[in-house]
């Protein structure tokens, strides 16, 4: 109390003054945003432009400090964000398949992209990230309820280029796949790898290097990225890029505590929205963009890419239509009652963004249509506040 009675009538005023811009919400934040990838992977530089462009809409009001793999792994992150430890979170919701059972229908079905037209490989993981977007903010209340009970508040969504078959041998027909020991990364995988009478093995993919050399596996289905970002270019001799597809989009890679966002002005959540929609972008725009040069780079040194024949891509379409049929089944043990319903919207919206992304060639391109068709109609009076 000494310290205010000795305050001039200017200093005085000028600190009310100041209290009351710090409640208005003009003050400067700075959020702390935790993700399990380590320094310089792409995530990370996608979080980095997420955090340039959320200074530059809040007009410095927020800031961003980035925790690759130190404040929260991937199986700590969902937690985190919801207890506070975190302000922003990179979540993969497949870790948590009782919390997110709605958003990870929605991943599940991924290998639907098998049944799209799309020339581009990239634009499906575009039309992906963009349709996921769309259906999560306006079309799944259900979705939002899985948020709100982890007090959190889903801004953003990304995925991976399309799954291919990364193998110690030629594996181009349905006769090549059977009885061949597969790594299959998620449970649609492990069923399309029975569906062609091969075994799906369970390994980590940390371990898929040494499964790979030792012959514990014979492929593997990822994305093409990990055959620079693991090597397994080094003991994969063949590719096959058409089979088995589908993609990763179990991300929430801007996910915000409900508490953080419920504190800040509206102009700060619109704020958040904006560059939320750059983080969905250049996670996805990152992912795409290094797929060719990872199998070009692996051409390189000698590994072949082979034709999948004609027999085993009507069978992975085949089996991608029995499996959209079953997999809402398979979820209703988890309290997912429209189901059927999720998988036509899903479909439909697949259809609209292909075609929305016919034009996108730039991260720039990608935001902006993310921002434009999706997150600038979020109504932030509302959106995320219970």
């Amino acid at each position: 109390m000494r310290v205010i009675r000795n305050l001039s009538m200017a200093g005085l005023i000028g600190l009310i003054i100041g209290g009351a811009l710090l409640s208005t919400g003009a003050e400067a934040k700075q959020l702390r945003f935790a993700l399990g990838s380590p320094p310089g992977t792409d995530t990370i530089r996608a979080a980095e432009i997420y955090a340039e462009h959320l200074e530059e809409f809040s007009n410095g009001n927020l800031s961003v400090r980035i925790f690759p793999l130190s404040l929260l792994n991937f199986a700590e992150t969902s937690a985190g964000v919801r207890d506070g430890i975190a302000d922003i979170g990179y979540l993969l919701t497949p870790y948590f398949p009782n919390e997110y059972p709605h958003t990870n229908l929605l991943s599940e079905i991924s290998m639907i992209v098998n049944l799209l037209d799309a020339e581009d490989p990239k634009a499906v993981s575009y039309a992906y990230t963009g349709a996921m977007l769309e259906y999560v903010v306006t079309q799944c209340p259900e979705c939002q309820q899985e948020y709100a009970r982890q007090n959190q508040v889903f801004t953003a969504s990304a995925a991976s280029p399309g799954y291919i078959l990364q193998c110690t041998k030629p594996v181009e027909t349905l006769a090549d796949l059977r009885g061949t020991r597969v790594r299959a990364g998620g449970p649609q995988w492990a069923r399309w790898v029975e569906s062609v009478g091969a075994t799906p093995v369970t390994v980590s993919l940390n371990e898929a290097f040494e499964a790979l050399s030792q012959g514990v596996v014979d492929c593997t289905a990822l994305t093409p990225t990990e055959l620079v970002n693991f090597r397994l270019m080094e003991p994969v001799s063949d590719l096959t890029l058409e089979v088995p597809g589908g993609l990763f989009a179990g991300l929430g890679p801007a996910n915000v505590n409900a508490d953080t966002w419920r504190a800040m002005s509206e102009e700060n959540r619109q704020a958040m929205l904006r560059a939320a929609a750059y983080m969905a972008a250049a996670t996805t725009f990152n992912f795409a963009a290094n797929a060719q040069p990872a199998i070009e780079k692996a051409q390189s040194i000698g590994v072949v890419v082979g034709q999948a024949h004609e027999e085993l891509i009507d069978a992975t379409r085949e089996f991608v239509r029995q499996d959209l049929e079953s997999i809402p089944q398979r979820y209703k043990d988890l309290g997912v009652e429209r189901g059927e319903e999720m998988v036509a919207d899903m479909y439909a919206l697949l259809e609209r963004w292909i075609n929305l992304v016919n034009d996108v060639k730039t991260t720039d391109d990608l935001a902006e249509l993310l921002w434009e068709e999706v997150l600038s109609t979020v109504d932030v009076s509302t959106y995320g506040i219970q």
